[in-house]
């Protein structure tokens, strides 16, 4: 049955402010009727500018399908006429206009695909790569951490992609030193939508080419991405999340690898699949659009976070980020103690500092007893202890910086 809604509109005057970064989200995002908004971040990148939306664009649309605080200041730069969509009225808006959804869903895919490319560039100094030649460097890296499954899948597809590569000798004697019992990721079946992935056994590899998402119906699957001969952890997706938007949409290459970090389940849904998803499943949509919001969300909170110079500081407001992510209260409210089932591995991997700095974090973590490190579980007997660490190197962070700042 089709939702019907009535949305309403709202005037701001030029100069006053739509949405301020870091308030409480209010549960309703604006559609741009008329006027010019500018959009801008506190805590900007090098490079990074504010950004000018007119009629048709959104405001708020991130904070609000996330359920996060606002990650950006919106200000009216002439007299601005929005209409006002709360949360759960987007089913019944989408419903009745689809193209709505899509534009989002599209801003959405260009705004994470430049924010990864953002991540991985200020993390680990460089520019990462796209295409199918990047599956060898993919590969490389993977043979080298004794992964053999991961790189026997990406020299795979660097095969399959780039058979006249420059780089194919050398693959071809990287495949010759292989353990004889690894396993092999298994070819799927293109027209199987529901498929099955064992654990450390890949999705996609970046830099191949792409054309369907994944709904992760059961286990947990792991982003990432090499860059420079590191890999960055970009996300630790489970049940119910999306992944593999991106190339779907925007028929690039896939810009980051996905694997099981545990056996998995997952529905495979292609490009016509899901522009029908689009028309006659609503619900589902607004899934991905909250799904991508709380992405993008997660993002613009670890380009924060890498600009934090303490490689210490940089770990605690880590933590303190994936606690938010979790919806934890980190006023004193919720809950005292809390458990990630992830491990230092990728705990470390989350904050995009060089390997070599890895062990030396771990020892003094480590002596803060009310942190527990293990392999597969990182356990936090107090969350109001990561707040007053978190706190206390993001105020000492700012000091240096001002410091540096006034004597120049």
């Amino acid at each position: 049955m089709e939702n019907h809604i009535e949305l309403s509109c709202a005037v701001f005057k030029k100069d006053s402010y739509i949405v301020i970064e870091g308030t409480q989200n209010s549960g309703v995002f604006f559609i741009i009727k008329e006027g010019k908004v500018r959009v801008k971040k506190e805590a900007s990148m090098q490079g990074e500018k504010s950004e000018i939306l007119g009629p048709g664009d959104f405001v708020g649309v991130i904070s609000t399908m996330s359920f996060q605080n606002q990650i950006e200041t919106a200000v009216a730069l002439t007299e601005v006429v929005v209409i006002k969509v709360m949360q759960n009225q987007y089913i019944g808006l989408i419903q009745k206009n689809p193209s709505v959804a899509g534009k989002i869903i599209k801003l959405f895919s260009n705004r994470l695909r430049y924010l990864n490319d953002t991540l991985a560039e200020l993390t680990m100094k460089n520019t990462s790569e796209e295409g199918p030649a990047h599956l060898f460097n993919v590969a490389q890296y993977y043979f080298s951490q004794e992964q053999y499954n991961q790189a026997y899948y990406a020299y795979t597809k660097y095969f399959k992609y780039c058979p006249d590569g420059d780089m194919i000798p050398i693959a071809k004697l990287k495949m010759e030193q292989f353990p004889d019992n690894i396993e092999k990721t298994p070819e799927q079946d293109p027209e199987q939508i529901n498929r099955t992935y064992l654990k450390n056994t890949m999705f996609f590899a970046e830099g191949e080419p792409g054309n369907e998402l994944f709904i992760i119906q059961q286990g947990s699957v792991k982003i990432s991405k090499v860059v420079n001969n590191n890999e960055v952890l970009l996300a630790m997706l489970k049940t119910g999340d999306i992944f593999g938007e991106m190339a779907l949409l925007e028929d690039k290459p896939r810009i980051a690898s996905a694997i099981a970090y545990e056996d998995c389940k997952v529905m495979a849904v292609n490009k016509t699949n899901f522009e029908l998803m689009i028309k006659s499943q609503p619900q589902l949509i607004a899934k991905v659009t909250s799904l991508l919001s709380d992405r993008i969300w997660l993002i613009y909170k670890k380009l924060d976070n890498a600009l934090i110079n303490d490689p210490m500081g940089r770990l605690y407001n880590t933590i303190y980020i994936q606690l938010e992510k979790n919806r934890i209260p980190l006023d004193g409210s919720g809950p005292q103690s809390y458990s990630f089932s992830f491990g230092w591995a990728e705990l470390f991997g989350m904050t995009g500092l060089p390997i070599e700095q890895s062990k030396p974090l771990q020892q003094k973590i480590g002596n803060n007893l009310k942190i527990q490190i293990h392999e597969d579980m990182i356990n936090i007997v107090s969350v109001m202890e990561i707040v007053r660490q978190t706190e206390y190197y993001r105020k000492m962070d700012k000091r240096d910086k001002d410091k540096l700042k006034n004597s120049e």
